[in-house]
């Protein structure tokens, strides 16, 4: 299948493998493969606190049936090899204007690590203010405890997309789904941008939660890699 491309193939360091990096691809399993490739495996360790806790309660809210709304949105994870992992909602892959930018606290290499497990689950949760009649969207808090798979691995926080964000956002503007690099060339950095990008399916529970599961190519939904927002009160 052809698709849209926006720079040449990337030779991966520390191996002679060199990957296409704007193919298209037609499940996680591959979307995953693609990210070992680009990203070797690290010996990183996380933070354990409450792990049992937050397992069980992602348990029983994925095991709930009722929600709100749903909608489909485009979806990138991305960052410097060197760097950490944002998170960027638009509304769709040529969107201008993202609707969340968040910065995750784990280390890029670190993510793709967990992306080797097969099963990707991060959980951001908040923190009610205190007013019990608040209804504004738990997405309108500006920082979450982080835990991925389980594990508490620090914060999350939201900020305002930089030049560099917008420039990296545009060049991958052609890309509907995929996992691949941009040269620091393109960006002026010394250090590649690794991205993953895809459709996912919104679905609002609450003004307390929220949760984003991914959509391969083929419309599958599964929860091989889902983000999900809930807030405490």
């Amino acid at each position: 299948m052809s698709c849209p491309t926006i720079g040449a193939t990337t030779r991966i360091t520390n191996s002679v493998t060199s990957v296409d990096c704007q193919k298209q691809v037609r499940s996680w399993r591959l979307l995953r493969s693609v990210m070992e490739l680009l990203i070797p495996s690290c010996n990183c360790t996380f933070i354990e606190d409450e792990e049992i806790k937050q397992e069980n309660y992602l348990h029983s809210y994925y095991s709930r049936p009722v929600y709100i709304s749903s909608s489909v949105i485009t979806g990138t994870i991305f960052g410097y090899r060197r760097g950490k992992v944002s998170f960027c909602i638009q509304a769709n892959s040529k969107s201008t204007n993202p609707s969340l930018l968040l910065e995750f606290a784990v280390p890029t290499a670190v993510l793709a690590r967990e992306m080797q497990g097969g099963i990707l689950r991060i959980a951001l949760e908040c923190t009610s203010s205190g007013n019990s009649g608040n209804s504004d969207s738990v997405l309108s808090m500006p920082q979450w405890t982080m835990y991925c798979n389980g594990r508490k691995v620090g914060y999350a926080v939201k900020r305002r997309p930089s030049k560099a964000d917008m420039d990296a956002l545009r060049l991958m503007s052609s890309v509907i789904a995929g996992a691949g690099m941009i040269s620091g060339k393109e960006l002026d950095r010394d250090d590649e941008l690794m991205y993953l990008r895809a459709n996912f399916e919104r679905v609002r529970r609450s003004s307390d939660s929220e949760f984003f599961r991914l959509i391969d190519p083929d419309g599958n939904i599964g929860q091989e890699l889902s983000i999900f927002f809930f807030r405490s009160r």
